[in-house]
């Protein structure tokens, strides 16, 4: 898992340099021809971790329920996000992949409801769906990274 977490912490680098390069209006601006903002695509990547890895394992999530009704698959931003839940986000961007990390370590994902992503992935086990995780991030980072060109 060391391999997965490594890419998944260059990932986190990446979204944090957006996070931190951009301004509030910046991070909400939906630019002409996308349907969603560079603060939505970080708030989905959280939450879409949780929920392949702790969700499908039968384990509580760190993200709430609100969060969720508002990042999930097949959501859009439906209000500018403040300051604060910017700074939400860029915590939780961190402190969920370390305790994922520690979960790991501590062998905690014993169970896990088989999935299938829209790719058509089959996950299996949370180790899985880590790596599939990895892939994901990997599609909304290069979605900010045309975002940026446009605001």
């Amino acid at each position: 898992m060391d391999t997965t977490f490594n890419i998944n912490q260059s990932s986190r680098n990446t979204i944090t340099s957006i996070l931190n390069n951009h301004t509030l209006d910046q991070l909400n601006t939906i630019p002409e021809g996308f349907s969603n903002n560079l603060i939505w695509n970080i708030g989905h990547i959280i939450v879409v971790q949780q929920m392949l890895v702790y969700k499908l394992s039968g384990l509580p999530m760190m993200v709430s329920e609100d969060m969720i009704d508002q990042y999930k698959r097949g959501t859009k931003p439906e209000h500018s996000v403040t300051q604060e839940e910017v700074d939400e986000l860029k915590k939780l961007l961190w402190s969920t992949v370390e305790q994922t990390k520690k979960d790991f370590a501590n062998g905690i994902f014993k169970n896990f409801t088989e999935f299938t992503s829209l790719t058509g992935y089959t996950m299996t086990s949370a180790k899985d769906a880590m790596e599939f995780n990895n892939y994901h991030e990997a599609i909304h980072t290069g979605i900010m990274m045309q975002i940026r060109k446009f605001i």
